[in-house]
């Protein structure tokens, strides 16, 4: 009896280990998505300076972004050809926006299954000296392959003091079971003027 119980104990307390091996696993790597770093393709349209560029990711994968009447879209693929074909290459906020050049991966162990990026959104209720518009911040949360490409949450980067946690934290917990095309985009966090801008629609 006695040895059934240290086995039972032995099991338990390896699992808690395994476990606790996981989570210490989850862990972040960086790429850039600065014009330097990537490939445009083709030449900025002469009738709106519309670009398209291709970048270097993590796992195989490239990240696709697409600037058109200055709005950006930012997408994830084996190739170009697959990433403009994912949800996330069809996601467009209503007013003025871009995402920063750095991108922050998401991994359990060697693999990625989500990214995270800041965008800046242009609120017209607050223009600067010049009458042009102030930007917002905000994180967005994009789930990687395999399975479809989308984005899962947003947190306000003014509203929240944490908010790179709070993106680390939702990436962790939401983008590998998120449903692209079912599931809500979560808003994390308190609800500020970027998230606000984002959702217009």
């Amino acid at each position: 009896m006695r040895r059934i119980a240290f086995l039972c104990l032995t099991v338990l307390l390896t699992c808690l280990s395994a476990g606790h091996v996981a989570a210490q696993s989850m862990g972040s790597t960086y790429s850039s998505t600065a014009p330097k770093d990537c490939r445009q393709i083709g030449k900025p349209s002469e009738l709106d300076g519309s670009t398209t560029r291709v970048c270097p990711g993590k796992d195989g994968l490239i990240v696709l972004i697409a600037e058109d009447d200055l709005r950006e879209i930012v997408s994830i693929g084996r190739n170009r050809k697959a990433a403009a074909e994912e949800p996330a290459a069809k996601i467009w906020f209503a007013p003025f926006n871009s995402s920063e050049a750095t991108v922050e991966w998401r991994s359990a162990g060697t693999k990625s299954f989500a990214m995270i990026q800041r965008w800046h959104i242009a609120d017209s209720t607050d223009p600067d000296k010049q009458g042009r518009p102030n930007t917002k911040a905000m994180l967005v949360v994009t789930r990687l392959p395999p399975g479809p490409v989308c984005h899962v949450a947003y947190v306000d980067a003014i509203a929240n003091p944490t908010a790179n946690e709070l993106a680390r934290k939702a990436a962790d917990d939401f983008a590998r079971s998120f449903t692209c095309g079912k599931d809500e985009v979560k808003i994390v966090g308190t609800r500020g003027r970027a998230v606000e801008l984002a959702t217009i629609r």
